[in-house]
């Protein structure tokens, strides 16, 4: 092989590079760090799994169900479901995404401090490639100059392959990792595309729904301006949950209570009483999920602006869905001051779940939800929601519900 051909050889492995770094010079790392990248892969990878176990269960669930309301509550919750799936398939992309332009950016570092002597070489070797080896023998003064020359070219390419190895193999890699990054795209454009088409089937079941509760009781009306009140007459939030904790009490008493009997069809017959409340049914031991996934801002207990922190504050993803943590029925949804958008949801048991921060509510006073139910959503610009757990009006950390 001749100099102009080592210099073909160099020039080659030169062009790759210069293509490679324009066509990843617009990604912008989502991440300050790979390490936070990794984190939060590892995070939606959890949560993915979750979210695709739940929305199984509440299918199956849904299809089993004979009266319509349970049906259409298992459908609302197994959608959301979805929702959050698709949310933790973005989050994976996004991730992704990032650690490979982490990779792809410490790469181009490498193959810059490589290039320097690089261009060197290339440019020796321009120099013999203006000058054709035929001419220079001619021109040699003596034998041993022509066999110098003839030796010092032939030796000359192996040191462009020894010395441009790990360039060619970093080269290679930068393509592999376009190819990926490419991928991982795609598969990001068809998760935001399944997102949106689940949030419309969604607000689609939600009409529907609202629809047929609104027909279905009437004393919704109350029990909101009820909520309304209490929130108006307390002084702050802990209060408002223990008010209407002792009025969710006073509710399971009242519905325990038997109501009246008709008398037997005959002398010594005996009439069997049930429940009206299902929750009263439920065994007092809480099943308890994330209403919503996110970056754990900070932790139960925790010092805060108002003395040490009694939930999670969490950082999901613009616009995340937030659903019912337990079943249970919906006691307070709305604005209440100075927390934003609201909703406390009682459980059986004495338990308590209180979401804050959410940019629009989907459910209403009076609501029977099941867990999973959708409850609304997060806000659409640096969304911060709050959770709280309580048993008995006493503050419980929500991540060792999680482990029960």
């Amino acid at each position: 092989m001749d100099a102009r051909r080592s210099l073909l050889l160099a020039t080659a492995l030169l062009l790759p590079l210069a293509a490679w770094q324009i066509a990843g010079a617009d990604a912008a790392p989502t991440y300050q760090t790979a390490g936070e990248a990794a984190a939060a892969l590892a995070q939606a990878q959890t949560a993915l799994a979750q979210a695709r176990a739940r929305g199984e269960k509440l299918e199956a669930q849904a299809q089993a169900a004979t009266a319509a309301a349970d049906k259409t509550a298992q459908e609302a919750a197994a959608i959301a479901a979805r929702i959050q799936q698709s949310e933790a398939e973005i989050r994976i992309g996004e991730a992704r995404i990032a650690l490979i332009d982490k990779e792809r950016a410490d790469l181009r570092l490498r193959m810059a401090a490589r290039q320097e002597p690089l261009v060197r070489l290339t440019a020796a070797l321009q120099l013999f490639a203006r000058r054709p080896l035929a001419f220079s023998l001619l021109r040699a003064e003596s034998l041993r100059d022509t066999v110098y020359l003839r030796a010092v070219l032939e030796t000359m390419v192996p040191e462009v392959r020894r010395r441009t190895a790990s360039l060619r193999s970093a080269i290679v890699r930068g393509r592999l990792l376009q190819e990926q990054a490419r991928s991982e795209a795609a598969r990001l454009r068809a998760s935001q595309s399944g997102l949106a088409e689940r949030r419309q089937q969604l607000a689609a079941l939600e009409s529907r729904q609202r629809i047929a509760s609104r027909a279905a009781n009437g004393t919704a009306g109350r029990e909101a301006d009820h909520a309304l009140a209490l929130a108006e007459q307390t002084r702050d939030l802990a209060a408002l949950m223990q008010q209407l904790g002792r009025d969710g009490q006073m509710r399971d008493v009242l519905a325990g209570l038997p109501g009246p009997l008709q008398r037997p069809d005959r002398p010594g017959a005996v009439l069997m009483v049930e429940d009206v409340d299902p929750l009263l049914r439920t065994s007092s031991t809480l099943m308890w999920i994330m209403p919503v996934s996110g970056r754990v801002v900070s932790g139960f207990g925790e010092a805060g602006q108002t003395g040490p922190n009694q939930g999670l504050t969490i950082a999901p993803v613009p616009s995340a869905q937030i659903v019912a943590p337990a079943a249970g029925r919906v006691a307070f949804a709305g604005s209440y001051r100075g927390y934003g958008q609201i909703v406390i949801v009682e459980h059986a048991g004495g338990w308590t779940s209180l979401i804050t921060g959410l940019g629009r509510i989907d459910a209403a006073v009076g609501d029977r939800v099941v867990q999973g139910s959708p409850l609304g959503i997060a806000a659409p610009a640096s969304p911060v929601v709050s959770v709280e757990l309580r048993k008995d009006g006493v503050p419980v950390n929500p991540l060792a519900a999680l482990r029960n």
